[in-house]
């Protein structure tokens, strides 16, 4: 009686783990290399873009893409203003405050908002939180097309010669006078086991979800207010 109610225990718990194999496998074959590349054409995954130069020895990338209904000088403003302490960034705010981020998304473009240079730091959470670390800095500024965040540690590597570990690019292209292109791509060099299991089982994921729901919110945003200025336009020029 007892070796078969252990039978029946160790049974239950292979089946538990090949369920569980089964479940990595199927995300590994299929749902992460789609979510990798949301959105992006071949041409975008396979492209060289700004900040691929500064993080050469990624071996994780992912490309996100969305086709925008407004001009590129009409999507640039709100890529240039995120951060914790600007217009935030447009995700699951709720999501970014359980953790204590305390961000605030904005609907508008904020004048003061719209510079940036090489160096500055867009913080992730306020400055007193997680020891001032949760930050990044921008490298490499391409006003009106893109700009590339690394983090403190690999800023100073950068400039001290060497390469960053990882970065974060945002990238614009006009396809025409009225559509561009919102370009998102990460890249990222997990070093250990125990990192890549993380990144690939919990941080690629999440980040998918929060940058796929800001890419949608920059989209609605600067639409919405290409539209609202023609609209101000044709209302001008009726009167």
């Amino acid at each position: 009686m007892a070796f078969t109610r252990s039978s029946k225990i160790w049974g239950g718990v292979a089946v538990g783990w090949l369920a569980v194999g089964a479940a990595v496998i199927a995300y590994a074959r299929s749902v992460r290399p789609r979510h990798l590349r949301w959105g992006a054409t071949d041409e975008e995954v396979n492209g060289v873009w700004p900040g691929d130069e500064v993080s050469p020895g990624a071996t994780s990338i992912c490309t996100h893409a969305i086709t925008i209904n407004a001009p590129m000088d009409k999507v640039w403003p709100w890529i240039v203003q995120i951060g914790q302490d600007r217009a935030g960034f447009y995700s699951y705010s709720w999501l970014e405050n359980l953790v204590g981020a305390d961000i605030h998304n904005l609907d508008r473009i904020v004048p003061e908002f719209q510079e940036r240079k090489v160096g500055d730091t867009v913080w992730l959470a306020p400055k007193h939180r997680y020891a001032g670390q949760a930050r990044q800095v921008v490298a490499r500024l391409d006003p009106g097309e893109a700009m590339v965040l690394v983090s403190p540690e690999d800023y100073d590597r950068l400039f001290a010669g060497g390469v960053a570990k990882a970065s974060w690019s945002f990238i614009v292209k006009a396809i025409n006078d009225q559509t561009t292109r919102l370009i998102i791509r990460g890249r990222g060099r997990p070093v250990g086991l125990l990192q890549q299991m993380f990144d690939k089982g919990v941080f690629e994921p999440a980040h998918f979800i929060m940058e796929r729901r800001m890419m949608a919110a920059i989209k609605e945003l600067a639409e919405k207010h290409d539209i609202e200025r023609y609209a101000e336009r044709a209302v001008t020029t009726v009167g």
